[in-house]
């Protein structure tokens, strides 16, 4: 799990929320694959509007401008952001994410290999509505600053919990790796975090920095799915 601070500033939240509150609002199980239909009780925003269109690409331009998610993901596609809204009493059950997605409007599918939920509610506007992702080191709850986003393995077991006062609205998406294992993925972001740091340090000869990031774009050639 790799949490993002501050990807949308406190301007473009409050442009976010302004755009999707004017819209309506379909039941959420309208989009749900399989099993997990059976847990799923929110709601979420045409994503056929304009509007919606519109967010979603001003959301992934802003994706693809963020190093540390890039780092974190690397991603080869993207679904396009969808937006969801959890009132009192509504919640998503533990599921696991479809494996293949198809991409709206386009007979392209990408798989499943990480979710991302951006948070468009502050925490003090609403109680409960964690994001629970079961992890090797147990459950794992997210509740992020409005414009933070957390990136988390596809293929983890997840909830959200019952919202039981306010309301919590967020962007969710899906990216497909260029680098298929979760392990190799998880290995290319420690080091990139590491040659990120020795180069804010500044002590750390060029050469090295030199020889690291040789190793690392050599791995991702090796590992990158063509």
């Amino acid at each position: 799990m790799v949490v993002i601070e501050n990807m949308l500033a406190p301007q473009e939240v409050a442009h976010f929320r302004e755009v999707l509150r004017s819209l309506p609002w379909a039941d959420g199980k309208g989009t749900a694959m399989g099993m997990a239909a059976e847990v799923k009780n929110n709601h979420q925003a045409d994503p056929s509007a304009p509007e919606v269109r519109q967010l979603a690409n001003q959301l992934l331009g802003r994706m693809g401008e963020t190093p540390r998610l890039v780092a974190a993901a690397l991603p080869d596609r993207i679904f396009p952001p969808v937006f969801n809204r959890y009132g009192e009493a509504e919640e998503y059950g533990w599921h696991v994410d479809g494996s293949i997605m198809r991409i709206p409007g386009s007979n392209a599918v990408l798989r499943s290999d990480m979710s991302m939920t951006l948070f468009l509610s502050a925490p003090e506007e609403y109680e409960g509505g964690e994001l629970v992702v079961a992890t090797e080191f147990g459950e794992q709850r997210v509740k992020l600053p409005a414009g933070s986003a957390v990136v988390y393995p596809s293929s983890s077991l997840h909830k959200v919990t019952a919202v039981t006062a306010g309301q919590r609205v967020a962007a969710i998406t899906w990216m497909q790796s260029m680098v298929a294992d979760a392990g190799m993925r998880r290995t290319l972001f420690e080091l990139d975090q590491s040659i990120q740091a020795l180069l804010v340090g500044g002590q750390v000869d060029r050469a090295e920095l030199d020889r690291l990031h040789h190793i690392y774009h050599n791995l991702i050639r090796q590992c990158a799915a063509t």
